[in-house]
């Protein structure tokens, strides 16, 4: 079952680490959120493979907003 990791606040996506078909492990960094000028990493909350990476770098993201697919 896919399971979707979502924005933990609103900001810009500052960088992607991870791309679909690589595997990650929970706690791993997949993006880094820009928000009121500070750089918060987001871990993934479980492990799987990348399914699909639903934002890119410089979209403005709200708090609860998917920003990946696991498979």
């Amino acid at each position: 079952m896919p399971a979707e990791l979502p924005a933990p606040m609103t900001g810009t996506i500052k960088e992607i680490r991870t791309a679909p078909g690589q595997q990650v492990t929970a706690g791993q960094e997949v993006f880094i959120v820009e928000s009121m000028k500070m750089e918060i990493p987001v871990e993934a909350d479980q492990g799987g493979v990348v399914a699909e990476v639903l934002v890119r770098e410089g979209d403005r993201v709200e708090q609860g907003q998917p920003l990946l697919r696991l498979a």
